[in-house]
């Protein structure tokens, strides 16, 4: 079977995070099960215009982060028109509507999450109150395509704005991390450690779980804070002068961005995981922070109240708050009892979370689209 995927970024994007990772991973498996794959991408500074990767898929690089979507479309019709036998529209804040320019072929959407709250903390005026009132229009007009998300949240979300619950299908996410041999065996820094990791933006609120570290830090005197990961800008900028005006900017310690050997040790070492995200597909990390043996103290929103079960593997903030969060982490890390059951049972519930269960998950449902599969 031929597949053409339409997606704005890649793995190799400076901008590629946990959707990119689960996407090429179920590519490579679809080639070695005798399937041709071909993405159609947004390129970057210094990314190659057509490669055929080590494991057998096509990544073929058009315009920019923007522009992708026109050159998209303009690519297919003078070079793809008719080749495929399934296209994949994957939908990341905005869509390609290749419904309206490609051929019979059969299609399928993929959306992780919606994006409505997100316009507000990504965009400025007005363009965030644009996309915020067409999110609801484009979905009106796919809504009649078979979809693949990755949660629960995602599926009400769709579901409120019109898909036919029998389109929308759910799969497992996977993460490419080995669980730790025991949470138990694991070597946790002398002091209680939290981290913050991922891309500083607005809509990942860094800013909350420095002041969370703040007000948990009057509790628990030996409180330290990881920051790690990159970003810049305006909300880059903004979490350097939090960390700085912190009166214990001594006991934070920022990282910038990391390679994944040192991610895996910052999750196997540290004792608590802090998510304040607007909203997330899923939450990749709180999972890839489980397999180590590390919970989640997350705020209780799309996405992450899937990826953390509240009072089993992670505890969620109710009132989505600094306040809330730095009494979630006091209350954790006072409890030994507590945290060594919910290390252990988000380190269980994490093996769940494999690349081949993601995949089998994928092909039932393009096998449900085309028996050829």
């Amino acid at each position: 079977m031929k597949i053409l995927w339409f997606t704005w970024k890649d793995r190799k994007n400076p901008l590629a995070g946990g959707a990119e990772f689960i996407n090429e991973e179920l590519a490579e498996r679809l080639v070695r099960d005798g399937h041709q794959v071909i993405f159609l991408v947004g390129g970057f500074p210094g990314g190659t215009a057509d490669e055929t990767t080590a494991e057998g898929y096509r990544i073929i690089r058009l315009g920019n982060r923007w522009t992708a979507y026109w050159h998209a479309q303009r690519y297919y019709r003078e070079n793809l028109r008719g080749w495929a036998d399934l296209i994949i529209e994957e939908i990341n804040t905005i869509p390609f509507l290749t419904q309206f320019y490609t051929a019979r072929e059969r299609r399928v959407l993929l959306i992780y999450q919606l994006c409505r709250e997100i316009w507000f903390y990504e965009m400025f005026f007005p363009l965030n109150i644009l996309g915020y009132l067409l999110e609801p229009l484009y979905l009106f007009l796919l809504r009649k395509n078979h979809c693949i998300t990755e949660s629960e949240s995602t599926r009400r979300d769709l579901i409120r704005f019109g898909f036919d619950t029998s389109r929308i299908h759910v799969i497992p996410v996977c993460i490419d991390m080995e669980p730790a041999r025991d949470p138990g065996d694991t070597d946790k820094y002398p002091e209680p450690t939290v981290l913050s990791l991922g891309a500083m933006r607005s809509m990942k609120r860094t800013v909350h779980q420095i002041e969370a570290f703040n007000l948990a830090k009057k509790d628990l005197p030996d409180l330290r804070l990881i920051v790690a990961g990159g970003g810049s800008g305006r909300y880059r900028n903004k979490v350097m002068r939090a960390i700085a005006r912190s009166p214990y900017r001594d006991d934070i310690d920022y990282l910038g961005s990391i390679d994944a050997s040192k991610k895996s040790e910052l999750m196997r070492r540290s004792h608590l995981i802090l998510v304040a995200s607007v909203k997330e597909g899923w939450g990749l990390i709180v999972t890839e922070a489980a397999s180590q043996g590390t919970p989640a103290v997350a705020y209780d929103v799309d996405g992450l109240r899937d990826s953390v079960q509240d009072g089993l593997s992670g505890l969620l903030c109710k009132g989505n708050s600094p306040v809330d969060m730095a009494r979630q982490i006091v209350a954790l890390l006072n409890d030994d009892r507590q945290y060594e059951l919910m290390s252990r049972k988000a380190w269980e519930l994490s093996k769940e979370y494999t690349p081949g269960r993601c995949y089998h998950g994928f092909l039932d449902v393009l096998r449900s689209l085309d028996p050829r599969f």
